[in-house]
C-alpha cells in the first residue's frame, strides 16, 4: 500500500526557540499551565524552579522576564522564554504594560519529590544581590 503524504506540514512548523537545558532527572514529570496577569500586575514574587528547567510562550502582551545574573527584559507576545531551574532565582515575570493584560503558558519540569516552584525570602535576596545584573551593567 503507498501512503501520499502532503508536504505542507513542514511548511506549518516555526521554531520559536532551541535550547540546551539541564538533564533531566530520570522519573521527572512537567506541568504545562497558562498565567493570565491584569494590566500593571507585578506578576510572582522572586522564586525558582528547584526541581528542572521550565519553558515558556507569551501568548498577549508583554512580559518583563528577569533571572538572576541576566539584565531584566521585556518577552512580547509570540516569542519564547526559558529558565534553567535548579538554584537560579527568577526574579520578574510581570505584566509590562499597565494597558492590556499579559497571558503566557509555561511547561515546568520537575525531578520526583521536589515542588514545581518555591518562593525565595527576603534574607535570600539580599545574600545574593550581588548576582542581581541590571540593564545597565549589560
Amino acid at each position: 500500500m503507498t501512503t501520499s503524504h502532503d508536504p505542507s506540514w513542514e511548511d506549518a512548523l516555526t521554531v520559536l526557540q532551541e535550547v540546551q537545558p539541564p538533564s533531566i532527572p530520570q522519573g521527572a514529570h512537567a506541568m504545562t499551565v497558562v498565567i493570565d496577569y491584569p494590566p500593571g500586575s507585578a506578576g510572582a514574587p522572586p522564586h525558582r524552579h528547584p526541581g528542572g528547567p521550565a519553558f515558556g510562550y507569551v501568548l498577549e502582551g508583554e512580559m518583563l522576564f528577569e533571572l538572576e545574573g541576566e539584565p531584566p527584559r521585556v518577552v512580547r507576545a509570540g516569542e519564547a522564554f526559558w529558565e534553567p531551574g535548579g538554584d537560579v532565582i527568577h526574579y520578574s515575570d510581570a505584566n509590562n504594560r499597565d494597558d492590556m493584560r499579559c497571558r503566557f503558558t509555561v511547561t515546568m519540569l520537575c525531578a520526583p519529590g521536589r515542588p514545581m516552584l518555591v518562593l525565595v525570602d527576603d534574607d535570600e535576596l539580599a545574600a545574593r544581590s550581588h548576582l542581581r545584573k541590571s540593564i545597565e551593567q549589560e
